[in-house]
């Protein structure tokens, strides 16, 4: 078994989630990826460090398997792309994700760089078969810091028009401290849904407003968007989930785990704008410089379930709050992922 199922999870899947899900769900935001499409000692000071604790890597067989422990009486279908971090080898990554992707009938996304002319992301969606771009800021050119990178600094206005040219799918990450609430992401994120109204534009993490604070006045400021769509993955804020509910609606809301990081055990908590992963002691190794992560007591460690259901109880929280349909529901596990998938050239 690729991980232990314990009775706490067993519980609260039968108790709260089990007849909330719907049977048929889309996974938008996953990575599938082996530890050799990763280049030794590679360093990646541009993200949060202890995602990379949960999972050394997270083959499509892991990726299956977690879906059937955790969700036994669902049907999961996984959108896939590759783990995006410096020292990435790009045509492993990639080539694997396809490979996949063309036998299991799955929808998949480009792992790219910044430094592709758009002749050249081209010929990679082509050569693999893919629906899409999933840039990430870590591409950026090394030069620029971390809190001055620019969401036009890892997704160049040349890829931009010809994703728009195709209608494809991009998933992004939003970079900078402030996340959502920072006035220059949502600038940019403005000018892409004005300048490039083809694209499939997918915010991930609700861009990254896992706490309230990082919300601002985002959601009155996006209020005039049409076209861009939000998925939740590894967000456990039920407050921000129903902010962005009554924003935007249901059917601009996609389900997305962040798959292998959702196996993490903990519970998420908020702090001064600033959220904390509570953890069982020694799971996951040293976790004392980590600002995002905090050990708990063996006793209360114990209590813990994973990453995935808190996600899920969260989503159920603000569901509740705003009083989704059933139909609802399965806009936002299925049918909104699907329309993207089908509207960028994919089956299902």
């Amino acid at each position: 078994m690729l991980f232990e199922l314990k009775e706490v999870d067993k519980l609260v899947y039968r108790k709260s989630l089990q007849d909330f899900l719907p049977a048929k769900i889309i996974d938008i935001h996953t990575h599938i990826w082996l530890k050799s499409f990763l280049e030794e000692n590679a360093l990646d000071n541009r993200a949060a460090v202890w995602p990379q604790l949960i999972a050394a890597d997270n083959s499509i067989e892991d990726l299956i398997e977690t879906y059937k422990l955790m969700f036994p009486l669902q049907q999961v279908i996984p959108c896939i792309f590759g783990f995006p971090q410096r020292g990435v080898l790009f045509e492993q990554t990639n080539g694997y994700v396809s490979q996949v992707a063309r036998q299991r009938q799955l929808p998949g996304l480009l792992l790219s760089t910044p430094e592709w002319p758009a002749e050249e992301v081209e010929k990679q969606i082509s050569k693999y078969g893919f629906l899409g771009l999933k840039p990430y800021l870590c591409f950026a050119p090394p030069h620029i810091a971390s809190n001055d990178i620019t969401i036009f600094d890892f997704l160049p206005h040349h890829q931009l028009e010809v994703a728009n040219d195709y209608g494809w799918m991009v998933m992004l990450h939003i970079p900078r401290s402030q996340r959502l609430r920072d006035p220059v992401n949502l600038e940019q994120m403005l000018e892409i849904e004005r300048k490039y109204p083809n694209i499939r534009l997918i915010i991930a993490h609700i861009g990254r407003a896992y706490c309230l604070e990082d919300v601002g006045n985002a959601f009155e400021v996006l209020g005039e968007t049409e076209n861009m769509v939000f998925d939740f993955c590894a967000n456990t804020s039920a407050e921000v989930m129903e902010a962005l509910l009554r924003a935007v609606g249901p059917k601009r809301l996609l389900y997305g785990s962040d798959m292998p990081i959702l196996r993490m055990r903990m519970r998420r908590i908020c702090e001064d704008g600033n959220y904390i992963n509570l953890v069982p002691p020694g799971l996951y190794g040293d976790t004392s410089g980590d600002p995002h992560m905090r050990e708990v007591s063996a006793a209360e460690g114990e209590k813990l379930s994973f990453f995935m259901y808190e996600e899920l109880l969260a989503f159920k929280q603000a569901a509740q709050a705003v009083g989704l349909s059933d139909a609802d529901l399965e806009n936002v596990f299925y049918n909104n992922a699907a329309r993207l998938i089908v509207d960028a050239g994919g089956k299902l």
